[in-house]
């Protein structure tokens, strides 16, 4: 908690940037942000927990409508001034309950996590690379792709698909870097109005806080545009869906070295990884099933981690629960040159607080038991026989959100990971997910079965 004199400065500070009112966001089980607007000079009231929230109107945060509310503490240590909006000074927050850390709140889980991580003598880094759609949303309220141009069957890196969005992709990156993420490299994906941006790593939490803001921020920007941006995982059959892949690597607390970096030609595997980074993997596959809840959280993801599908060839997306070399078609993928290691399970849904605490969980559990992930795996996967695939016991990540629920459920690290409650709500609110989607009669099932029978 900061002390009155260093509110009343950042409130003052504020002002001079012409600031006027402050958002206190925290997230909701999607990592949707929520909050009140306070006006800045009630910023020293709303620092102490002055605003209440009956946590039953939202998503998973496992009330109900006798509870007592919920508080929101938000960190003034990360406070962006909106863009858009430059009246307005958005604050990341935590929840509590009667004066403590809310369990059922995801930053707050992933902060226990750091707790553990940090009496080991680690600390996390996390890169999140952002992958979005930028679309015209039609009379019908269907999704099209906005420039008629932008159709070849092979789009990535097109710098004529690049260009004809450069209205909206100027002011995200100018954005980006006023607010000092460093981007260093954005480009036009592999999908027709398919986009990405890659800014530096950071600490766990902070690159949480800054996927939580640049989806908002996107849709901001979009909107003002006549468009629609939507990190949906799948908008479309036929064309690559969005990731969100997860780059982690653990630091030393008192150096900042990194643990994972070695040279490759000492590494017996030559990716570049110490032992440390490979039992840290080891764990992440370990629990690979249960993780790719979080990763992948929706119904509509699993539409994304298929081989190919209805493209017209493979999806980048990963379906085996394995790790690999500079190989994409692994889950966990470790680039070129080493260091850090990439999941690539995650898509553009991601809760990020809460599958950055379970794959930090899952990776100090490799780590306290010495773990061996084995040899990495170097070839297309995407192409292995299922007499192949049974050799070399790779298997399978969940092929649909029920799936992947099962797994999350039946792993008893992930009590320790969440704790029971948030455990419990993610499992509840993701049934009930599954089964309203197994329950809608779709158009396909009407165009397939109503002339057929």
């Amino acid at each position: 908690m900061k002390s009155a004199e260093e509110i009343k400065r950042i409130r003052d500070e504020l002002k001079a940037k012409g600031v006027k009112y402050c958002l206190g966001a925290y997230v909701d089980i999607h990592g949707n942000p929520k909050g009140k607007v306070v006006p800045i000079d009630h910023l020293e009231h709303m620092a102490h927990g002055s605003e209440l929230y009956t946590g039953y109107a939202l998503d998973g945060l496992g009330q109900k409508p006798n509870d007592d509310e919920i508080a929101s503490m938000p960190d003034l240590d990360h406070i962006i001034q909106l863009p858009w909006q430059p009246e307005m000074a958005w604050m990341p927050a935590d929840n509590t309950f009667h004066g403590e850390p809310y369990p059922l709140n995801a930053r707050v889980a992933l902060k226990k996590q750091l707790e553990k991580a940090a009496a080991m003598g680690f600390g996390m880094n996390l890169g999140i690379e952002a992958e979005v759609f930028v679309l015209r949303q039609n009379a019908d309220g269907s999704l099209a792709v906005p420039n008629p141009d932008d159709r070849l069957t092979k789009p990535c890196y097109d710098a004529r698909g690049f260009l004809d969005q450069f209205g909206w992709l100027d002011r995200m990156a100018t954005a980006i870097n006023a607010l000092g993420w460093d981007l260093y490299s954005f480009d036009h994906e592999d999908a027709n109005g398919q986009f990405e941006f890659d800014f530096k790593y950071a600490d766990a939490v902070t690159s949480c806080d800054r996927y939580t803001f640049l989806r908002l921020m996107a849709k901001e920007f979009a909107k003002q545009e006549g468009l629609v941006a939507t990190f949906m995982p799948k908008p479309f059959a036929d064309k690559t869906g969005n990731g969100a892949h997860f780059n982690m690597s653990l630091y030393d607390l008192e150096t900042g070295r990194n643990l994972f970096a070695r040279d490759p030609k000492e590494d017996p595997r030559g990716l570049g990884l110490t032992e440390l980074g490979y039992q840290f993997i080891a764990g992440v596959i370990k629990h690979g099933k249960a993780l790719c809840a979080a990763f992948a959280p929706t119904v509509n993801s699993y539409k994304r981690l298929v081989r190919q599908g209805d493209m017209p060839y493979f999806t980048w997306a990963p379906v085996f629960n394995s790790f690999g070399s500079n190989n994409r078609t692994n889950s966990v993928r470790v680039p070129m040159g080493g260091g850090r290691f990439e999941s690539r399970n995650a898509d553009g849904a991601v809760n990020p607080y809460l599958a950055a605490a379970l794959a930090l969980a899952a990776g100090l559990e490799g780590i306290r038991e010495g773990l061996d992930p084995g040899q990495p795996q170097e070839d297309n996967l995407y192409e292995l026989t299922e007499e192949e695939r049974a050799a070399r016991g790779i298997e399978f990540l969940p092929r649909d959100l029920q799936e992947a629920v099962d797994a999350f459920e039946a792993d008893p690290f992930v009590i320790d990971a969440l704790g029971q409650g948030l455990r419990d709500e993610f499992i509840r609110y993701k049934r009930q997910e599954w089964n309203a989607y197994h329950q809608t009669i779709s158009a396909w099932e009407i165009e397939r079965y109503s002339h057929l029978f």
